[in-house]
């Protein structure tokens, strides 16, 4: 009875999964690596509210861009504005997209929230 038993648990972290190199550790970084969004008040937000119907199949959708949040604060939001225009929508980079031209009334309601905004193009 020569066999020597062999040792598991140097080769293997804590969660089970075996790692056969690592340079920096066994520390999970992700959080650290994600880059930082710093939350800048409404009253410093300058908005664009925009109808645009490139790219959409001829649709028209009302664009609001130049959003300084995080992306939990711009889901909350979109939420609300959709609730108050009664259509659907969408947050896609830093902007929300609302379906259908609804430029005066989202004005209306951004201002109201403290945002400073204004409608571009045509």
């Amino acid at each position: 009875m020569a066999a020597s038993k062999r040792k598991d648990s140097d080769s293997k972290t804590t969660e089970g999964k075996r790692i056969v190199y690592s340079e920096f550790g066994n520390v999970d970084n992700s959080a650290a690596l994600q880059r930082g969004i710093a939350e800048v008040p409404p009253n410093q937000q300058n908005l664009k509210i925009e109808a645009s119907r490139k790219g959409r199949g001829g649709k028209t959708v009302t664009v609001i861009s130049g959003f300084q949040e995080k992306p939990e604060t711009l889901a909350t939001l979109a939420k609300q504005l959709k609730a108050q225009c009664g259509t659907g929508g969408t947050v896609k980079d830093n902007e929300i997209e609302i379906q259908g031209e609804h430029k005066q009334k989202l004005l209306e309601i951004i201002t109201k929230l403290g945002y400073q905004a204004k409608i571009s193009g045509g």
